[in-house]
């Protein structure tokens, strides 16, 4: 069977033992059953409710040139009609809601080369950029390494604003600044436009992007105004071109997103709770791309993003590793994916700094957004997004990879202009 990105509700008819596929591997809990018994009801209460209107709207006209023994049965047939639509209309809308909502739970089918596996241990390495570091002492972990740079506040952030709050300061505010700097800098020079979106976005921007309605319990919602705070600087990014109708000689447009970011981190109780590892606050610079719908340039650009993150890394001097995620890896519209995963000696192992995402034309059909193609007709534009550098995460690796035994730091060179021309980070009070 032919693999296509699109899901709309009659690629999901046509596809049905695809798209079940693709919930089952990629580990959500829907039953396709309902989603097409859903649809049928639509459909056939579609039908009668257009059908009644329509008789409705016929006897409009023939009732004011009836005859007088023909009009009191059409009037009585009229008021049976407009009955009928008053209790039809409540349920057309109901089913309709209904639909909508099982729709939006309807993962995306990932492409043919994704791997079929459950969790980050099927991930398939594609391959490993710089070696481990072998050091001649005992490395500090960066909690330690901040401690002792005067770099973080713990203990105060956490009285006034909870568990996993924490405060950067001296130079550890200033080397964040610096590598969020390097990242935009770089993408500019890559030909990306940079954009500082807002960070609290109605419903519809977390619906469109596919954050909701699944992830909604990882969101901070601000109640009075039903507004949310956003994880990730894509939900602003397409939603900017929310209902628009982009012309495909403007495409592709690439953005640089560079924003603070929230998430509850809901699922994650007790996990990764030493350091800044796993935190409710932290900023990113993200990378978003709309291109035509086609999945040869879709491919291109994926690959075009992928290498930005890692000519970010290759500045920054961290070694690392590119994995293509498995089926349970990827998200709910993510046809493929690969994640970039720093190399953190504190840790012992490679962790996640980076993902980068093809979605097809997933977000734009949920966005409204459509594509003005060369020949006139209406399509959606394919979205993409990666991760530029996420800070404080990204400084795990910087630091710890690029201790020394004296405690100090050195910085990488592509860093020092945009740390005062400094090479070394070292203990304030020695």
């Amino acid at each position: 069977m032919k693999w296509a990105p699109m899901l709309d509700i009659q690629y999901i008819r046509q596809n049905a033992e695809q798209v079940r596929a693709a919930i089952k591997n990629k580990g959500f809990d829907l039953d396709l059953e309902e989603v097409l018994a859903a649809d049928r009801e639509r459909r056939e209460t579609t039908t009668v409710l257009e059908q009644k209107r329509a008789r409705k709207n016929e006897l409009s006209a023939a009732i004011p040139k009836a005859g007088k023994d023909e009009r009191p049965k059409l009037v009585e047939e009229a008021k049976q009609v407009r009955t009928d639509i008053e209790q039809l209309e409540p349920r057309a809308a109901e089913v309709q809601r209904r639909f909508q909502d099982l729709m939006l739970r309807v993962p995306s089918v990932p492409r043919p080369e994704v791997p079929v596996g459950k969790g980050e241990e099927d991930n398939v390495e594609v391959r490993r950029v710089g070696l481990p570091r072998t050091f001649d002492f005992t490395p500090k972990d960066h909690v330690e390494l901040m401690a002792s740079l005067g770099m973080v506040e713990w203990d105060g952030p956490r009285r006034f604003a909870g568990g996993r709050s924490y405060a950067l300061v001296g130079d550890g505010a200033l080397l964040e600044m610096a590598v969020l700097r390097l990242a935009v800098d770089t993408l500019i020079e890559r030909g990306m436009k940079l954009v500082a979106p807002p960070v609290m976005v109605k419903e519809r921007a977390m619906t469109g992007t596919g954050f909701f309605p699944l992830g909604r319990e990882e969101a901070y919602a601000i109640t009075a105004d039903e507004m949310f705070l956003i994880g990730t600087s894509e939900v602003p990014l397409v939603s900017m071109h929310a209902d628009d109708t982009i012309d495909a000689a403007a495409l592709p447009l690439r953005y640089a997103g560079i924003s603070p970011c929230f998430r509850r981190e809901a699922g994650a109780h007790g996990k990764d709770t030493r350091g800044l590892y796993r935190v409710h606050q932290f900023t990113k610079v993200e990378q978003v791309v709309f291109c035509v719908p086609d999945e040869g340039v879709a491919e291109k650009i994926h690959y075009e993003l992928l290498g930005n993150a890692e000519a970010i890394l290759a500045k920054l001097e961290i070694p690392y590793r590119v994995a293509l995620a498995c089926t349970g890896e990827i998200g709910l519209g993510q046809t493929r994916k690969h994640e970039v995963e720093s190399w953190m000696p504190g840790r012992s192992a490679y962790s996640e700094t980076h993902s980068c995402s093809t979605l097809g034309d997933f977000q734009s059909r949920r966005s409204n957004i459509r594509v003005r193609l060369p020949d006139g007709s209406l399509g959606y534009p394919y979205t993409l997004n990666n991760t530029a550098v996420a800070s404080p995460r990204i400084l795990i690796p910087l630091l710890e990879n690029h201790q020394s035994a004296d405690g100090s730091v050195a910085l990488p060179k592509a860093l020092r202009p945009y740390m005062l021309g400094r090479d070394t980070l070292a203990n304030p009070a020695k």
